[in-house]
């Protein structure tokens, strides 16, 4: 009785130990510094500063974010990884900073594995097979048959080499046994522009610049890369629907900090996004423009971010994608 008694009570005290902790993780009145690998204007960026406002009100005090954009993230993942892991400079490290650029650079200024502290998701955006509105095949099953029939013509944009896009294709490439000719663009917009006009012939694209294009008629999508239908396209099939099990893609996006993060820090920034992300106008919002909250654990991220490794790391050698 006695010896239960005891480990009751060290339980208890372990508990409003980690309570007071959490509660304190941030005592003093600085900002939080939010690096974002990106230009100010894009996904990434929208995607943080509508969260860094809902966040403010959570911890009590201002969160700024901080554009880094360049090197494919590598400047802004350098940043946070040498700050100090006190939680008053965190960021944004999405698919490409977590799961490509391992795989591409033989050499990295990080450690995606060991050098950040997972704290959470923040949203993921679905990949859409996209044609110009004149391409002849209808369906997946005839734009299977027709770039089966002309092996290496059938053009497909992407935001740059090594983009969400470009691997997905790649992905694509080596589940169906096609073969496309890869055309890289310096992001999204020129990419989308020349799809639009006929100069490329199908890209994957993700929803958030694309989508006004797509309900205007300007692209045609054959299906969409997601276990299940999209309601903001519910007419699009999956790829699964069209003939191409197993294969889904998203650009993602994480929420981390440098490695070595007291865990109360990581608990308290955890539970804040949560909040942020659960705001009705801010899913409401999100939901509009093709992003999908990905509220998860610390845990439940990590797990996430090394399947992810482990599932375009194989992609990517395969392909033989390498940009160093």
């Amino acid at each position: 009785m006695q010896k239960r008694q005891f480990i009751a009570a060290i339980g208890a005290a372990l508990m409003t130990t980690g309570l007071a902790q959490a509660q304190t993780a941030f005592p003093a009145q600085q900002p939080v510094k939010w690096v974002v690998p990106y230009a100010p204007g894009g996904t990434t960026d929208v995607i943080a500063r509508n969260l860094a406002i809902g966040m403010s009100k959570e911890l009590g005090q201002t969160v700024v974010v901080e554009n880094k954009p360049g090197a494919a993230t590598i400047i802004g993942a350098t940043q946070i990884v040498r700050s100090a892991p006190d939680g008053y400079t965190v960021g944004t490290a999405d698919s490409g900073t977590l799961a490509f650029n391992p795989a591409m650079y033989r050499s990295l200024s990080y450690d995606a594995q060991k050098d950040f502290s997972f704290i959470g998701g923040l949203g993921r955006m679905p990949l859409v097979l996209a044609v110009h509105p004149d391409f002849p095949a209808k369906n997946m099953r005839e734009f299977l048959a027709h770039v089966r029939s002309q092996p290496g013509q059938v053009t497909s944009g992407s935001s740059g080499p090594g983009s969400p896009l470009h691997v997905a294709l790649e992905l694509f490439k080596q589940r169906t046994g096609s073969n496309m000719l890869h055309v890289p663009y310096k992001g999204s917009a020129p990419a989308l522009q020349d799809l639009m006009a006929g100069q490329v012939q199908t890209m994957f694209v993700d929803l958030p610049p694309s989508l006004s294009m797509i309900k205007a008629g300007k692209l045609r999508v054959l299906a969409v890369a997601t276990p299940e239908r999209l309601a903001i396209l519910p007419d699009v099939p999956t790829m699964a629907e069209a003939g191409v099990p197993g294969f889904e893609a998203y650009a993602w996006q994480g929420f981390v900090g440098p490695a070595r993060m007291p865990a109360a820090v990581v608990q308290r920034l955890n539970k804040d996004l949560g909040a942020a992300l659960a705001q009705p106008a801010l899913r409401a919002k999100f939901e509009e423009i093709g992003i999908q909250p990905m509220a998860m654990t610390p845990g439940e991220f990590g797990d996430y971010v090394r399947s992810e490794q482990k599932l375009w790391s194989e992609v990517i050698r395969s392909a033989r994608i390498q940009l160093d």
